[in-house]
């Protein structure tokens, strides 16, 4: 009885613990956007109740959209997070140093989940977290989103497998002015192949979209000590639409998969972005 008891309580402080810890984030995060003139809004959309900041100033009749990466996914390669809301999200991070005037984030699913929202499948932050019914609703947030700050096109900026979502609902959209990716997973046949991992059946690999946003100008960014997303991740999105010469990456020094990125945010945002089908020519 003693013994069960013992139990008992470890799992019960374990688990204040775990949302005690998880409230506080939530909360650190809040305030960092709120500081930065970020409003937060949840949108549930198709299954999915995804988290948003947003500043609108109606300046421009351009959005620009920061997605998130895949966050704690995974607590090792075999054993699935319960919970995949980033430690230190990174695209919110830059969104806040970005300057521009209107601007959203969007977080991926089962991340920053709210009290009252129903739980989300892991499959959605695992093997199907780039599948069809995860674009779809993403185009239809970004809808939302241009609509409430009454914009005419899109930039889309996406981190790490956000950079994927970026590139998979560009695919599908006449709105999108750039892309840019930061750190992205834009083979993910290859990124499995490179870490020895089950292959995300259920998603698409955003290599299968190369050439159909070949006309959009973008720009994506590498780590050059990056041991998640390699290089020749990166490398293989863009020969597939016939990139010369590799001249819509650009290798950033000294920077890993989530360290460094936001000191030169700002300097990364200036440069030009290339189109990819001119380039090929």
């Amino acid at each position: 009885m003693r013994i069960f008891l013992l139990i008992l309580i470890i799992i019960f402080t374990y688990g204040c613990s775990t949302l005690t810890s998880f409230k506080k984030l939530s909360l650190r995060i809040d305030r960092i956007a709120e500081e930065a003139g970020f409003r937060k809004e949840y949108i549930n959309i198709e299954g999915f109740n995804l988290l948003t900041y947003q500043k609108f100033k109606g300046f421009s009749k351009h959005l620009r959209i920061y997605i998130e990466g895949d966050g704690r996914a995974w607590e090792t390669k075999t054993k699935l997070s319960k919970d995949p809301t980033p430690l230190n999200p990174i695209a919110l991070r830059l969104a806040i140093i970005d300057s521009f005037d209107n601007i959203a984030y969007i977080a991926r699913p089962g991340q920053f989940s709210s009290l009252d929202s129903k739980p989300c499948d892991p499959v959605y932050w695992s093997t199907r977290r780039f599948s069809p019914e995860v674009i779809n609703a993403f185009n239809k947030i970004i809808d939302i989103l241009k609509e409430k700050s009454k914009a005419e096109s899109v930039e889309l900026v996406g981190y790490s497998g956000g950079a994927a979502i970026a590139v998979l609902v560009a695919a599908q959209r006449r709105d999108v002015l750039s892309i840019r990716t930061v750190a992205g997973n834009l083979n993910t046949e290859e990124f499995c192949n490179y870490h020895k991992v089950s292959k995300l059946e259920g998603s698409i690999n955003p290599l299968e979209v190369a050439e159909k946003i070949a006309s959009i100008p973008q720009r994506h960014f590498v780590g050059s000590k990056d041991k998640v997303i390699p290089f020749t991740i990166v490398e293989s999105f863009v020969k597939k639409y016939k990139d010369k010469n590799c001249q819509s990456i650009s290798i950033i020094e000294g920077l890993t998969h989530n360290k460094g990125w936001q000191k030169h945010w700002k300097r990364l945002l200036s440069m030009q972005l290339v189109v990819p089908k001119q380039q090929s020519k």
